[in-house]
């Protein structure tokens, strides 16, 4: 699978009025799509995604807000390298982002591991973040985390040192696609399309690596999420989830996080929320951020 600027020209010319760029931050570079005008928010993929998981989202939001969306360190079009997988290196990339897209202070939305990334993030820079949102993902430091990771197969599959790697190098299409496919409830908005830009993305070299790496650090993440507990948040939260999946947990669990939040389930809808359930995310988003 070659990927080629031509492919990612094709990618940000789909979004009218966003641009793209390699925003140099805590010793990398991260790919960040910026458009709209308005409150910043900024947006966290998860796995298998890039930040492509929100072209759906991005210019409904665009219509009220400045819409920062990037590519998580190890994926699509930002650097992957040796090191700083854990939640909070990755956190403070975002946030840095942020800050020298002149955005002192936003709201951050997260997805699957961006949502693990996205807590941190509102723990440690409570003078920037403004709101927190998470979406359809269960978090380092919750008391259900063992239980409910144990019978999460890829968990123990990604850990592994090289292995993954291996097994998934020259068939990327072959395990984004059934490994989604097995968690979209509505497979009408199961895009072959948007499966074969996850699958390119990760044929980068060293994206692969650099989405295991992102397991690799979970037990740490854990840990320093124990933490974070101490010292709830005040901010305003907001957890969503696929009825098919984690939406009845969200709120739930981030009541063991914060003090106030809101949320809980989107109908007829798996993991893949933004994917699957575009403008729902997005109402929910806008709502949210208007109310507080």
């Amino acid at each position: 699978m070659n990927v080629n600027i031509d492919w990612k020209a094709i990618m940000i010319a789909a979004l009218k009025g966003f641009t793209q760029q390699l925003v140099p931050v805590n010793g990398i570079k991260i790919n960040a799509v910026t458009g709209g005008s308005g409150p910043p928010i900024l947006l966290l993929h998860g796995w298998p995604e890039t930040w492509w998981e929100w072209h759906k989202v991005m210019p409904l939001l665009a219509e009220r807000f400045s819409v920062v969306a990037v590519d998580l360190r190890g994926a699509g079009f930002s650097d992957c390298p040796q090191g700083g997988y854990d939640k909070a290196t990755m956190a403070r990339d975002a946030h840095e982002v942020m800050v020298a897209l002149g955005h002192e202070r936003y709201a951050v939305c997260g997805h699957d591991i961006g949502g693990m990334v996205a807590l941190p993030q509102a723990a440690i820079y409570r003078e920037a973040v403004t709101h927190l949102a998470v979406l359809d993902v269960p978090l380092p430091g919750w008391t259900g985390w063992e239980a409910t990771t144990a019978r999460l197969w890829h968990f123990g599959f990604h850990l592994n040192r090289d292995l993954p790697e291996r097994l998934i190098h020259g068939r990327e299409y072959d395990y984004v696609s059934t490994f989604m496919a097995e968690r979209f409830h509505d497979h009408s908005s199961f895009n072959p399309a948007n499966i074969e830009i996850y699958a390119k993305a990760m044929a980068l070299p060293g994206r692969t690596r650099g989405g295991m790496e992102w397991y690799r650090t979970l037990a740490a993440d854990h840990a320093a999420a124990l933490e974070y507990k101490k010292q709830p948040l005040e901010i305003p939260v907001l957890g969503l989830g696929g009825d098919q999946r984690f939406g009845a947990q969200m709120v739930p669990m981030l009541e063991e996080f914060v003090t106030n939040v809101t949320g809980g389930s989107i109908a007829r809808c798996s993991h893949y929320v933004a994917d699957e359930r575009p403008d729902e995310v997005a109402a929910a988003l806008i709502d949210f951020i208007k109310a507080h």
